[in-house]
């Protein structure tokens, strides 16, 4: 509270009066923090009302098929149980969950898409058992605890997005002691990569201008490489392509996870290369795991890594400045580390400190943004 002139300790005769400070306002520093945080998600779930992204998302075979033979295998479970859908989007894996018997199913969508996911429960005569809310999960209280959670919330690179927050803060609010979590692990793992025609092409490109149009554009090179080398880049990448045995980088069990281990994620990594060729950079994936407690019956996987099927997260390449030549068990070892954006939270910060054998190590920046800053 404010003090007024009346509570103000005069000073002790013969001691000097200390010199007047200006006063900050917390409370005007902490709402504008508190703006911008909800203009920046404004803009996050904004780009979730357009129906062509979810069209994308439930096009990928693997993954809708993957939440819903996971969601119809916990259906012992489900029976007669209630469930919150953390990021509901259309709708599906809601009705996945009224088709495995669940009593309730609280779709929670804070964009205006819940409005299209609304239709849909009501097209498959689900209408008294999903209850679509249009809000955020911190703005909400439900009615009751919860059995289980479902969400959809792995983003590239496993964590952009930051939506994994979201799904701890419901499971903290709402899910009953030993209730379950769909899925409850994910693991992220880095392997290094090669793509040498990609690289050449994009770096390359400033210095063929001018044979194809008479301007020379070779002085941009540079300033298209740094560019190039500090953005994170969603790409198919084959699994022929890649250097070495992938490194496990980070294991995140969502029953215990916190929303301080999401502050800042590190690990080691250390490869042995295959054979001779040239490394590019590095990728990374991940696999996302559905325990359902069913006894008999195995937990399912989803994998997102360059040798299973494809899914539209793709994987996550970052390049060197430039590329390196390996052989034969060549040793790569260093760190990485991963950590919200400043700026934006949803986004992601990387920074990779690699060596190649004996040589110098080089750390590296990059950023998974949304391209708008």
């Amino acid at each position: 509270m404010e003090k007024t002139e009346n509570d103000v300790v005069p000073a002790l005769e013969n001691e000097e009066a200390p010199a007047k400070r200006q006063c900050i306002r917390c409370s005007d520093v902490e709402k504008q923090e508190k703006e911008d945080i909800k203009e920046k998600d404004s803009s996050y779930f904004k780009s979730y009302e357009h129906i062509g992204i979810h069209e994308e998302m439930i096009r990928d075979v693997v993954r809708t098929n993957s939440y819903r033979l996971a969601i119809l295998r916990a259906s012992e479970s489900l029976i007669g149980k209630a469930v919150a859908d953390v990021g509901a989007g259309t709708g599906v894996l809601s009705c996945f969950c009224v088709q495995a018997g669940a009593r309730k199913v609280y779709a929670i969508e804070a964009s205006s898409i819940a409005k299209q996911a609304e239709k849909v429960a009501e097209a498959n005569g689900a209408s008294n058992k999903i209850n679509v809310i249009q809000d955020r999960v911190e703005n909400i209280e439900l009615p009751e605890k919860v059995d289980a959670i479902v969400s959809e919330w792995m983003g590239h690179f496993l964590l952009y997005e930051s939506m994994l927050n979201s799904v701890i803060l419901a499971r903290d609010k709402w899910l009953k002691k030993d209730g379950l979590i769909l899925p409850n692990k994910a693991n992220l793992y880095l392997a290094p990569f090669t793509n040498v025609s990609f690289y050449c092409e994009r770096i390359g490109f400033w210095s063929t201008v001018k044979e194809r149009f008479g301007v020379d554009m070779s002085c941009l090179e540079s300033e298209a490489r740094k560019i190039f080398c500090s953005d994170v880049h969603i790409e198919i990448v084959d699994d022929s392509d890649l250097l070495a045995r992938e490194s496990l980088i980070s294991e995140l069990d969502l029953e215990t996870l916190t929303q301080d281990d999401l502050e800042s994620i590190k690990s080691p990594f250390r490869f042995s290369c295959f054979g001779r060729q040239t490394l590019c950079g590095f990728t990374a994936w991940f696999t996302v795991t559905f325990d359902t407690r069913v006894k008999g019956k195995e937990s399912l996987s989803l994998s997102t890594s360059p040798d299973e099927p494809y899914t539209h997260w793709r994987q996550c390449c970052m390049y060197l400045d430039k590329p390196v030549d390996v052989e034969q068990d060549t040793i790569i070892a260093g760190t990485i580390t991963l950590t919200p954006g400043k700026q934006n939270r949803r986004f992601l910060n990387i920074e990779l400190t690699y060596q190649v054998d004996e040589g110098e190590a080089v750390t590296k920046h990059y950023s998974l943004t949304d391209g708008s800053s």
